[in-house]
Order: C-alpha cells, then structure tokens, then sequence
C-alpha cells in the first residue's frame, strides 16, 4: 500500500512546477509521510569511509536537503550517509526562477540553484540538534557576491565543524559563476589549506565536475593527496548535453540524472588510477546495478538525488538490498572487496 501511495504522490508532483514539487516532498519527508525502514544493512553492506561507520554505502547527494530540514526523517529512509547544503556564510535568494527542470524522457533534471540557502548560521543551528544515527556532512558553498570566495568555505566549515562528521568543499557547481575557477591546481590547493587548518577533526572531502580534462583530473588528484582531503566525490552535474530528447535539453544549468552515468563513472574510474584516497561515486545512479557499477569502477561508496525524484524514496532501500544481493552473487563477502575490480572497463 505504501508502494501505492509513493507511486500516486510521485505522479502528482509531476503535474507541478519541479521547485514546488520538491519544496511539497521535503515538507512530506519531514512530516513522516515517506519510507522509513530505519538502517538497511547487513554484514555485507556495513563500509567504513574515511574513519565513518556506515551500515550500507547508499548515501544522498548534497541539494536535495539543501537547509537541513528534514535530516531526521532522511536518516530513517534507509540511506548509510547523508549530506546536507550546500551551505554559504550569508543566507542568499539564489539564481532567479525557474531554474529547476525535469527532463522526464531522459531520467535527468536540469538546475541552476545557485546556492539558494538559508546560510551557514540557520543551518548549522539545525544540524546541532539532529538525532545522533548515520553520518551526516555539510556541503560547503560561497556565496555569490563574496570578494573572496576561498575565505568563504574556511568560514562555513570554522561554524560547521563540531556538528557534523564529514564536510565537503564543492567548487564545482556550474550554476555560481566562476566557481569552477576554484578547480585550477593553485587556487584548489589554497582554497584546501584554509579549509583544512580550521576543520578541528572533521574530515573535508573534495566534490569535482565531470567535464575535466586528464590533465585537470591528475591536478585535482595532485592537490587532493598533498593537503590531505579525506575523500573526493566524483562528480557534480555537467555542462554537456549529448543525447537528450526533452524539450527542455537546452536550458541553462548542470544536468543530472541518468545521462551522467557514463561520464562521470569513467572520471572516477580514472581518478582511482591516480590516489588511494576513497572516492564516492556520484552521478546517474538509479539502481542496484548503477551502484554496482560505481563500486566495481572504484568508488567506496556512491550517492543519489535526481533518481528519487523517478523513483520515490523508497528506491534507496531498493539499492541497498540489490546491492546485497549483487555482491553475494559475485562472491564478495564485503563492499570494500569489491572496489575497482572492474576499474579497466571504464578506463
């Protein structure tokens, strides 16, 4: 019957303005109206990342809680982690409006946010009184107009840093403009050293686009080993917009969803060539196999955003008990086990 009413209530907001039909789903989430199997886990599943106790490696992306407001409610929908924001020193309106599309013939969406939050103060006053349970980390943003955006992420991550167990430094986010600048090898490795020398104890991991070159990937891998980043997230949305078929291809923003699942396995299939840092695979994941596929390509552990807006929140507890079921299949008594052992087919 659950199954039933997810399935109408998905097909209802279909009907709406995606923002509005997201800002309607959080609001369910939070108010009790959604799947909530608490912890699905098993020995199998059970992974640690970066000293992070986790009971299966499902985690959500950063975006779909962007103010921590239903953080309670997401850590009993199944999920092994979840990441908040992102989060910017100042409260901002963000980019103008509409700037979130559903691409439905793709199984994509496509947005241009711009870091519309309720600022660094508001929601890490949330974060300091969620219920303690699975991992819970804050993605980092700058805001808009800040003369210097660097600065910005130590501030964010100085409030943060004593009310959740991992932070993340997103400088690649297409929809803040010149953000992505922050990616080049100098700029990356300051920005890093300021975060790091105010983190405390919490560990800071490292979110990348997709669209970078060899060159760039083996620079980002570079900076990431020497100022000691935890974990990188491999990927963000991208700018590209090969093979889609929605009226909406061409609008302005990062893509998500379902196109991005080879583009952005193949970068972190590649980047896993290069460090030993755990890598947590992002982008067009949809189902057990999707995650399978980022294991097996090198990621510890994966997250997922764009497909709960197809397939409901009861899909996570789905992933994680395929997931089960395709590494005892495989032979692997472990997630850890499984890491990179297909790393050559996306290479």
């Amino acid at each position: 019957m659950r199954r039933l009413i997810e399935a109408l209530g998905l097909a209802a907001l279909h009907r709406i303005d995606p923002e509005t039909a997201h800002g309607l789903a959080l609001r369910a989430i939070k108010t009790g109206l959604s799947p909530a199997p608490g912890p699905v886990t098993s020995e199998r599943l059970r992974t640690c990342i970066a000293g992070l106790d986790m009971p299966n490696p499902v985690g959500l992306a950063a975006g779909f809680d962007k103010n921590a407001e239903a953080v309670g409610s997401l850590s009993r929908a199944g999920f092994g982690f979840i990441e908040v924001g992102a989060a910017t020193p100042l409260s901002q309106p963000g980019n103008d409006k509409p700037r979130l599309f559903r691409l439905t013939e793709d199984r994509a969406a496509i947005n241009r946010f711009g870091f519309n939050n309720d600022g660094m103060d508001a929601i890490v006053s949330r974060l300091s009184q969620r219920p303690r349970g699975i991992p819970v980390g804050l993605n980092l943003g700058a805001n808009k107009t800040s003369p210097d955006r660097a600065a910005d992420f130590a501030v964010v991550m100085h409030t943060a840093r004593d009310h959740v167990d991992f932070a993340t430094v997103n400088v690649s986010s297409p929809n803040t403009e010149k953000l992505r600048d922050l990616q080049g090898k100098e700029a990356l490795a300051g920005l890093l050293e300021g975060v790091m020398a105010v983190r405390g104890t919490t560990p800071v991991f490292l979110k990348i686009a997709p669209d970078l070159n060899e060159a760039e990937i083996a620079d980002v891998a570079e900076v990431a080993q020497s100022t000691g980043v935890a974990a990188i997230i491999a990927t963000n949305t991208t700018l590209a917009r090969d093979g889609l078929r929605s009226r909406h291809a061409h609008q302005a923003g990062g893509l998500s969803g379902a196109p991005l699942m080879q583009k952005s396995t193949r970068v972190l299939a590649r980047l896993s060539t290069l460090i030993d840092i755990p890598l947590i695979g992002v982008g067009g994941i949809a189902s057990a196999q999707d995650a399978y596929d980022k294991i097996t390509a090198g990621a510890g552990t994966v997250q997922l955003y764009t497909a709960l807006v197809y397939g409901g929140l009861s899909l996570v507890q789905d992933i994680a008990r395929g997931l089960d079921d395709l590494l005892a299949r495989d032979g692997f008594g472990t997630v850890a086990q499984a890491v990179g052992t297909k790393r050559e087919d996306w290479l």
